[in-house]
C-alpha cells in the first residue's frame, strides 16, 4: 500500500515538475506581448499626453498584468521618492529586482535595460525612436519565444511524467 502511494506521489512530482517547466515556455509569449503592448501605451503617453515619466509609468502599472504591473509601479514610486537618482539607475535596479519573476528571457531584458539610458535623457521624438527599435525588438523575440513554446512544452509535459514513471521503476 505505502509503495503504491510512494510511486503514485514520485509521478506527481515529476508530472508538477514538467507542467511547472512547460508553464514558462506558455507565459514568456504572454509576457512579450504584454510588454510590446506596454511600450506601445508609454510611446502614446509620452508623445500625444505630454506625460512626466512617472506618471506615465503609474498609468502603465494600472493597465497591465503582473509581474510588468510590478516593474512600472516600482518605477514610479521610486522616480517620485528619490531625487538625486537618475531614471536610468532607477530602471536597471527595478528591472533586475522584478525580472526574475517574470519568464522571459536575457535578450528580453537587455532591450528593456537598454530604454532604461534613452527615457527621460533625450528629446520627445528620440524616445519615440527608441521606444519604436525595443517594440520592433521584442516583436522578434516574441516570434521566437512561440517556436520555442511550439517545440518544447509538450515535451516537457510528456517529460516530467516519464522521468517520474522511470524513477518509480528503478526503485521497484
Amino acid at each position: 500500500m505505502f509503495k503504491l502511494l510512494g510511486g503514485v506521489l514520485i509521478i506527481g512530482a515529476g508530472t508538477l515538475l514538467g507542467f511547472l517547466q512547460a508553464s514558462h515556455y506558455a507565459k514568456r509569449p504572454q509576457q512579450i506581448r504584454g510588454l510590446i503592448g506596454a511600450l506601445g501605451r508609454m510611446e502614446t503617453e509620452i508623445s500625444y499626453g505630454l506625460t512626466p515619466l512617472p506618471e506615465a509609468f503609474a498609468s502603465l502599472g494600472k493597465q497591465v498584468a503582473e509581474p510588468l504591473a510590478t516593474l512600472f509601479r516600482l518605477s514610479s514610486e521610486r522616480l517620485l521618492a528619490n531625487y538625486e537618482l537618475s531614471m536610468n539607475e532607477v530602471w536597471r535596479a527595478t528591472v533586475k529586482e522584478v525580472w526574475a519573476r517574470t519568464s522571459m528571457k536575457r535578450p528580453e531584458q537587455e532591450v528593456v535595460l537598454s530604454l532604461g539610458t534613452i527615457l527621460g535623457q533625450s528629446d520627445r521624438s528620440d524616445q519615440m525612436k527608441h521606444l519604436r527599435l525595443a517594440i520592433s525588438q521584442l516583436q522578434a523575440e516574441e516570434a521566437e519565444s512561440r517556436e520555442e513554446q511550439r517545440r518544447y512544452e509538450k515535451m516537457w509535459k510528456s517529460l516530467g511524467v516519464l522521468v517520474g514513471a522511470l524513477i518509480v521503476i528503478l526503485m521497484y
